[in-house]
């Protein structure tokens, strides 16, 4: 007998642009994991609730490349990713490199995420 899976249950491979697309979702997700946990070290209790909504936006960062692919791949992209992000930073409390590149386009990708899918479709035809 066997077991007939939801096709749901069953991630489709991704299309070249729904990995582009990931991998900078990827990155908004380390850059708000890196720069909530260096917040969370501060030990400044004014800066709590930014630390836990930069934690929440990467939760939904993730959330949100789960649609296009595994669990699995997502986390392995992420891990590459976060080691990459970490070593270009000088230490682990100047985060003015990382916020520079991303903070802007990771606010905004989280905001519309289809303009980015639609542009990354574009791009990869």
């Amino acid at each position: 007998m066997s077991v007939h899976l939801p096709a749901a249950a069953a991630a489709p491979e991704a299309s070249e642009a729904e990995i582009a697309f990931n991998h900078e979702v990827l990155e908004c997700a380390s850059y708000y994991q890196i720069s909530s946990n260096a917040i969370s070290q501060m030990n400044a209790p004014q800066m709590k609730v930014v630390g836990e909504r930069l934690l929440q936006s990467s939760l939904d960062a993730i959330a949100l490349a789960e649609k296009y692919q595994s669990k699995e791949q997502v986390a392995n992209t992420l891990s590459s990713v976060k080691e990459k992000q970490l070593a270009s930073l000088p230490n682990s409390k100047s985060l003015g490199g990382l916020m520079g590149k991303y903070k802007d386009r990771c606010k905004s990708l989280l905001a519309d995420p289809q303009q980015r899918l639609d542009y990354w479709t574009m791009a990869t035809m």
